[in-house]
C-alpha cells in the first residue's frame, strides 16, 4: 500500500527537472559564480597584514556583525577567515531563497495550476508529487554544494583548506535544504502558492532579524535562532560540522511532519482553510482598484509592517557607535579633527545609506509581485469578468501599476522612518529625521524604474516577465560586493540602484532624480500600450 502511494516518483522527478532546468541552472550557476569570483578576489583585496587588521576591526563593529554575523578569527589573520565571515550569512540568504522558489513551484504552484490533479488521474501515487519535490530539492542542493566547494578549491583563497571549502559548500546546501523543507511544510498549510511564498519569506526574514539581534546583543543565544547555525560552522576558523548535522536533523523532522500532513489534506486546498468571504460584495468594490486593494490588503500590511520592523531593527544598533568610536583605533583615526558628535553622525549616515540601498532592493519585491500578478490572474481566468465589463485594458494595467508604485513607495518610506526613529532613540544626540529621508528621496526613483521595467516585460513579453527578478538580485549583489571587492563603478550602474548618489550623507541629486523619474514614466506608458495591444492569455 505504501509503495503504491509513491508510484512513478522517478518519472515525476524527471518531469520536474525538465520543467525547471532553466531556473535551476540560473540559480546554481549564479550562486557558484558569486562564491568563486568573490573568493578569487579576496587574496588581492586583503593581501597585507595591515589591510586584514583594518577589515577585521570593521567586521567587529555592531553594524557589520548585524549584517554578516560575528568574526570568529584570531591572529594571525588570513584572507580565508575574512571571506568566511563576510560571505556565509549572505550566501545562506540566497540559498534559502533558491529553495523557497523551487519548493513552491514543485508543490503549491502545480496544485493551483491543476497539474497535480491531472497527474494523479493516471497511475501515480498520492504522495508521489511531494516525494518528487523532495528529491528535486535534495538533488539541486547537493549539486550546488559540491560545485560551490569545488569553486572555492579552484579559487584557492590564501589560508583556506579542503575541509573549510567543503564545509562552506555543504553547509549552504544543508541550510538551503532546511528552508526548502520549511516551505514544503507551509505548502501543506497554506491555501495557495502566493500564501506559501509569502509565509516562507516572512519566516526567512524573521529568523534573519532574530539572528541579527542576538548576534549584536546576546551572542550566546544565536544557536537558538536557526538562521545563526550557518555562521556557527565557522569556516576556515573552527570548521565545525555540528551545525550541519543540526540542519540535517531539522530537515528530517520537517519531512516526518510534512508527509503525513500531505496525505490527509485535500488536493488544491490547505489544512488552514481560507476565511469564508461575504455573501454579497462590499459597496467599496466599485472598480478594479478597490478589488486589487482588497485582494492585496493582507500582503501589503505584512510587507509594510515587516519593512518598518527591519528598519527599526537596524536603527537599534546606532547607539553602539559612540562606544565603538572610543574603543576602535580605526574609527578613532577617522574621527580625528572632528567633534565626537559630528564624527558619529557621519558614521551613522554612511551606514544609513548602505541600509537604505538594501531597503530599496527589498521593497522592489512586493512591487514586482503586484505587477506580475496581472498576467498570472489573467492566465488563470480570474480577469474574464473584468474584461467583459466596462474597464478597459489600459485602465486595468494602470491600476496594477499604481498599486505597485504605492506599495513600493510606502514600504521604502516606513523602512527609512523605522531606521531614523529607532536610531534616534538609541543615540544620545539624534539626527534630524529629514536627513534620513534624503535616502528615501534618493532611492525612490530607482524603485520606480524597476517597477516600470517589470511592467514593460509584463506588457510586451509576458512569457519572459520573470526575467525582471535578475534586476533586484543583481542590484543586491552589486551593492553588497562593490565595497567589499572594490568593483568598478560601472558594475553598480548596470542596475537602477547603482545610479543613486551617496544619500543621506549628501543631498539628493535632483538631476538624477528627475531623469530616472521621467524614464520610469516613459517605460510605464510604453508598457500600458503594449498590454492594450497584445493578445490576452485567458485560461
Amino acid at each position: 500500500m505504501r509503495s503504491a502511494s509513491f508510484a512513478n516518483v522517478g518519472q515525476l522527478l524527471r518531469i520536474n527537472l525538465h520543467d525547471d532546468w532553466l531556473k535551476i541552472t540560473l540559480w546554481v550557476v549564479g550562486l557558484v559564480a558569486v562564491i568563486a569570483v568573490a573568493a578569487a578576489k579576496f587574496g588581492d583585496l586583503y593581501g597585507t597584514e595591515a589591510a586584514m587588521k583594518a577589515i577585521v576591526e570593521t567586521l567587529r563593529t555592531p553594524s557589520m556583525v548585524a549584517m554578516f554575523g560575528p568574526f570568529f578569527g584570531t591572529e594571525p589573520y588570513h584572507s580565508a577567515m575574512i571571506y568566511g565571515s563576510e560571505m556565509t550569512v549572505f550566501m545562506g540568504m540566497f540559498s534559502a531563497m533558491m529553495n523557497i522558489h523551487i519548493a513552491v513551484g514543485a508543490t503549491r504552484a502545480q496544485e493551483d495550476r491543476g497539474t497535480v490533479e491531472l497527474v494523479l488521474s493516471r497511475s501515480t501515487g498520492r504522495q508521489s508529487p511531494l516525494l518528487a519535490a523532495i528529491l528535486e530539492l535534495a538533488a539541486v542542493n547537493l549539486i550546488a554544494g559540491v560545485l560551490e566547494s569545488l569553486g572555492l578549491m579552484a579559487a584557492s583563497v590564501p589560508g583556506s583548506d579542503a575541509s573549510g571549502d567543503w564545509l562552506f559548500g555543504l553547509s549552504l546546501a544543508a541550510f538551503g535544504m532546511m528552508f526548502g523543507t520549511f516551505t514544503l511544510l507551509i505548502a501543506q498549510l497554506a491555501s495557495n502558492a502566493r500564501g506559501t511564498t509569502m509565509v516562507s519569506y516572512l519566516l526567512l526574514a524573521a529568523l534573519y532579524v532574530l539572528r541579527m539581534v542576538t548576534d549584536v546583543q546576546r551572542p550566546q543565544w544565536t544557536r537558538w535562532t536557526v538562521y545563526g547555525w550557518i555562521e556557527l560552522t565557522k569556516p576556515y576558523v573552527g570548521n565545525d560540522w555540528m551545525p550541519v548535522l543540526w540542519m540535517a536533523a531539522v530537515c528530517v523532522l520537517m519531512l516526518l511532519v510534512t508527509v503525513p500532513l500531505a496525505s490527509v489534506k485535500d488536493l488544491g486546498a490547505g489544512l488552514i482553510p481560507a476565511r469564508a468571504g461575504r455573501g454579497t460584495a462590499s459597496m467599496l468594490l466599485r472598480g478594479p482598484m478597490s478589488l486589487l486593494v482588497r485582494l492585496e490588503r493582507v500582503s501589503a500590511v505584512i510587507w509594510i509592517l515587516g519593512m518598518f520592523v527591519l528598519g527599526a531593527s537596524y536603527g537599534s544598533i546606532f547607539g553602539t557607535v559612540g562606544d565603538l568610536a572610543s574603543s576602535s583605533g580605526v574609527l578613532g583615526n577617522f574621527l580625528a579633527g572632528t567633534s565626537k558628535a559630528a564624527g558619529i553622525h557621519a558614521i551613522v549616515l554612511s551606514l544609513s545609506g548602505t541600509l537604505t540601498s538594501i531597503f530599496a532592493v527589498v521593497v522592489s519585491i512586493p512591487a514586482i509581485l503586484v505587477i506580475l500578478r496581472l498576467n498570472a490572474d489573467e492566465g488563470k481566468g480570474y480577469l474574464e469578468m473584468l474584461h467583459a465589463k466596462r474597464p478597459s485594458r489600459r485602465h486595468l494595467s494602470l491600476v496594477f501599476l499604481i498599486f505597485a508604485a504605492f506599495i513600493g513607495t510606502v514600504c521604502l518610506a516606513v523602512a527609512v522612518l523605522g531606521l531614523g526613529l529607532v536610531g534616534n532613540q538609541a543615540m544620545d544626540q539624534p539626527i534630524a529625521l529629514s536627513t534620513y529621508m534624503r535616502g528615501f528621496l534618493g532611492f525612490w526613483p530607482a524603485v520606480m524604474v524597476v517597477c516600470a521595467m517589470a511592467a514593460l516585460l509584463s506588457g510586451c513579453a509576458p512569457r519572459f516577465q520573470k526575467v525582471i527578478w535578475i534586476v533586484p538580485v543583481y542590484g543586491f549583489i552589486s551593492l553588497y560586493l562593490a565595497g567589499l571587492m572594490n568593483l568598478p563603478k560601472w558594475t553598480r550602474r548596470l542596475s537602477p540602484y547603482g545610479w543613486v548618489n551617496s544619500v543621506p550623507v549628501g543631498t539628493v541629486d535632483w538631476a538624477t532624480f528627475s531623469w530616472m523619474t521621467g524614464l520610469s514614466l516613459v517605460l510605464c506608458v510604453i508598457a500600458i500600450e503594449c498590454y492594450r495591444r497584445r493578445d490576452l492569455a485567458l485560461g
